[in-house]
């Protein structure tokens, strides 16, 4: 995780995006990845020539239980990953994932009312504007407001649910092999997962290539 840390810190320097203002450290960044892991939803993330471009996840929008069927996203990307459509690919990643466990409604909550190219993006992906949360930020001197978008899951509030949602199924490798690899590479075929994107379930991965394609990460749970 000390990659996804690396790329993340940034956004806390620098950048609305994100109210946080002291990036968090790669042990923190490893319990932000077991939340997740624990609650059973997608971490992805986004590699070329063994660096990360990006990462997504969700996590629950609230913890109180009638708020279970709601997720909130999270993409974070490099600067140099900008502009390739690779943010959008994890989101549409994201939604397919998360709809399939069950999850009715996404939130994005978007860190400035300027964020133009996350509120893009989602909107290009079926979410709508669902409230603005004006100047509830407070960072490098000034105001910041807080972008709320929402995007319905499968069939949203059409029906009522049956069952909670899933939990989503992890693939324990151990010690990621060249069998493991294959069988990873096998599941996203299936899935039609870009092969450049893949879900991250350990807080270690390593990476394997073919000439001229993007890496994809493998996952290591134990």
């Amino acid at each position: 995780m000390a990659a996804a840390a690396a790329l993340y810190a940034p956004h806390v320097r620098n950048g609305i995006a994100t109210f946080e203002e002291v990036p968090p450290d790669e042990a923190e960044m490893k319990q932000r990845l077991q939340a997740v892991r624990d609650l059973g939803t997608p971490w992805l993330v986004a590699e070329r020539d063994g660096r990360l471009l990006g990462y997504a996840h969700a996590s629950l929008y609230r913890t109180r239980s009638a708020y279970r069927f709601v997720l909130e996203d999270s993409i974070y990307m490099a600067p140099e990953a900008a502009g390739q459509g690779i943010g959008g690919a994890l989101l549409d990643r994201l939604l397919v994932e998360c709809t399939a466990l069950g999850y009715r409604q996404m939130i994005a909550v978007i860190g400035d009312s300027g964020n133009a190219a996350s509120i893009a993006v989602h909107r290009s992906r079926g979410f709508r504007d669902a409230g603005l949360l004006h100047a509830v930020g407070f960072k490098f001197g000034r105001w910041v407001d807080s972008v709320f978008m929402q995007n319905a899951l499968g069939e949203g509030d059409g029906t009522l649910p049956r069952q909670s949602p899933r939990r989503a199924q992890v693939f324990r490798h151990g010690k990621a092999t060249n069998d493991a690899h294959l069988q990873h590479s096998a599941a996203c075929r299936r899935k039609r997962l870009p092969l450049a994107l893949a879900p991250c379930l350990s807080a270690r991965f390593s990476a394997s290539s073919t000439r001229n394609t993007p890496r994809r990460a493998v996952s290591a749970a134990s």
